[in-house]
């Protein structure tokens, strides 16, 4: 009774949020958040009340793992978030992160901050220091372009998630040390990562996970709650697209391009790029050096390799070798992110759109 309770009064916040009007005077924004004044990098008519209002969509800050044995409660097309580090690996579920949004969290033993925003289906991890001080992060309730505006506690500095950035407060134009994640499916991630941990519905809070908060939001193209300033009608509004960025361009990739497993040599801005996937899995690479002259090849049978190369390397999702002549040599990960086409498109305008003709 009392989830059903909660998952009433959430739905109704949300609906009532839907009418906020633009913020009030240029100088402070609406939400709660005691340090919403001085200088902002965004439109600040752009910054929406969310509703919940600050840490009312309470972050996790004690996080509880299992096994993948344990793991009862996820399906295997169960979308999760998942982060390797060192020799550890956990793995995050859109359930969890839906109700929540922040994780502050430690793996193999440097303190981290999984954030994804359930409204533009985005999820980074990034290192959870600022001016060298370990800190948390938390929900702000603030909004722009529909995506997560995060806020650091040490500071009170607001983050746009999407952005990458701190857009107001001490921290202003810092930017966050990104840590690689992929998202995928839950029965793609226990594949390659089968001793991963994963993060439980033991939060310390009750919600019904497994039920969306946002009922049909993510398959609704024509549904927002928050629309953006810009709409761009060359792809469905909620299509999940995998998305490279650098500075404030962007170029996209969808899973319609690896269909079957492959992999594509592209370049963007002058550098170049490796983006392996199928149709559950995109991630991408900088190439440099000689890594730049070997040839890939898709190469994913339900373990670590997802790739391999002419030389006779075995290459895992992340870009390590785990197995060939160049065991232990690494590629760097590109900056990117699985989203919302709508997301990207407002936030980096006219990103360019591969095909493969």
């Amino acid at each position: 009774m009392k989830k059903s309770v909660f998952y009433l009064l959430m739905c109704c916040s949300l609906l009532m949020s839907c009418s906020t009007s633009d913020v009030n005077d240029g100088t402070t924004v609406p939400g709660g958040n005691n340090n919403n004044t001085g200088q902002w990098l965004i439109p600040i008519a752009d910054v929406k009340d969310g509703g919940p209002g600050k840490d009312g969509i309470p972050s996790i800050d004690n996080p509880n793992f299992t096994t993948t044995n344990n793991a009862s409660f996820l399906n295997d097309n169960d979308l999760v978030v998942g982060v390797v580090k060192g020799n550890q690996a956990k793995a995050y579920p859109h359930v969890i992160l839906d109700w929540h949004e922040v994780v502050n969290d430690e793996i193999d033993n440097t303190f981290i901050t999984l954030n994804y925003c359930p409204l533009t289906g985005t999820a980074f991890a990034w290192e959870s220091m600022v001016n060298g001080t370990k800190t948390t992060f938390g929900v702000s309730g603030l909004l722009y372009n529909a995506n997560l505006i995060l806020y650091d506690r040490n500071t009170n500095s607001n983050w746009s998630q999407l952005r990458l950035e701190c857009v107001n407060g001490p921290l202003i134009n810092n930017k966050p040390e990104l840590i690689d994640v992929v998202e995928t499916d839950w029965k793609t991630w226990k594949a390659l990562y089968p001793d991963t941990e994963v993060l439980t519905t033991q939060t310390g809070f009750s919600r019904t996970y497994g039920t969306s908060p946002y009922g049909d939001y993510s398959t609704n193209n024509n549904r927002f709650i928050f629309t953006p300033t810009i709409i761009n009608t060359a792809l469905p509004n909620k299509d999940r697209i995998y998305a490279i960025i650098d500075d404030d361009e962007s170029k996209v990739y969808q899973f319609s391009d690896f269909n079957g497993g492959s992999v594509i040599k592209d370049t963007f801005r002058g550098k170049n790029y490796l983006i392996v996937g199928n149709e559950d899995l995109i991630y991408g690479f900088e190439l440099s050096g000689d890594h730049e002259n070997l040839t890939f090849e898709y190469d994913f049978n339900g373990s670590e390799t997802f790739f391999k190369d002419n030389e006779g390397n075995k290459w895992s999702v992340f870009g390590k070798v785990i197995e060939g002549p160049r065991q232990g040599e690494t590629l760097l990960g590109a900056r990117s992110v699985m989203s919302y086409w709508f997301a990207i498109a407002a936030f980096y305008p006219n990103p360019e759109v591969f095909s493969k003709e």
